[in-house]
């Protein structure tokens, strides 16, 4: 079994993005995308949940609150093939046993459905501690636009991101924002700033280390 070189601590942050095996769709529809994102929801938690269909039976404030999550979300793009997050851990391991269960209760909804068995995902999760202010910045439009061609426009509607939360044009609030937004006077400069890093990232991507899931 390989073992993760890289320690997750507290206090950092993380791009962390995986794709299919074989780079094969992960999402067939827009019910697995829903289910993907309530499994985002629901599995950040330091006591297991038991069964995502009985806990639709209860409502969200029942099942998670802010002391009991083992990670922040700052920003996700999840497409068809492949995701992207930016974590940060709340709990110690708490990345890694987020992931695990994400990893585990959803390959298990996709396989039941599918009819398949093996493996979904490719490998463990990747990660990459992000070391800067700068790049923390870079990946942050990185992540929220990764769904979106050069001008910001979705391409795949079998997606989604946070990038609506963080220019205002959703009442949504799943990611805690504070550590990209509060470095700007408005949402319209950061909005402006990430529009232009995503533009460049578009235009040479072929060049870009690390960011290993760039769009098919």
């Amino acid at each position: 079994m390989s073992i993760r070189k890289e320690n997750l601590v507290q206090g950092e942050y993380y791009h962390i993005y995986n794709r299919g095996v074989d780079k094969r769709d992960i999402f067939s529809n827009e019910k697995d995308l829903q289910r993907f994102f309530k499994s985002m929801i629901e599995f950040n938690v330091k006591d297991p949940i038991g069964s995502i269909y009985l806990n639709t039976f209860h409502k969200d404030e029942e099942l998670r609150g802010k002391a009991s999550q083992l990670v922040d979300f700052v920003a996700f793009c999840l497409n068809p093939n492949h995701y992207h997050f930016i974590l940060t851990p709340l709990v110690e391991k708490g990345i890694e046993k987020f992931m695990q269960r994400l990893g585990t209760g959803y390959s298990l909804y996709f396989n039941q459905k599918e009819k398949r068995t093996g493996s979904l995902f490719q490998g463990k999760f990747k990660s990459k501690h992000v070391k800067s202010n700068e790049y923390l910045l870079q990946l942050s439009s990185y992540v929220n636009l990764n769904n979106c061609d050069e001008n910001g426009k979705i391409k795949n509607l079998l997606s989604m991101s946070s990038w609506k939360e963080y220019i205002n044009e959703s009442n949504f609030n799943f990611c805690n924002k504070e550590i990209i937004l509060g470095q700007f006077e408005s949402k319209e400069k950061y909005k402006k700033l990430a529009l232009s890093l995503w533009k460049e990232t578009c235009k040479k991507k072929e060049e870009i280390e690390d960011l290993e899931f760039i769009k098919h």
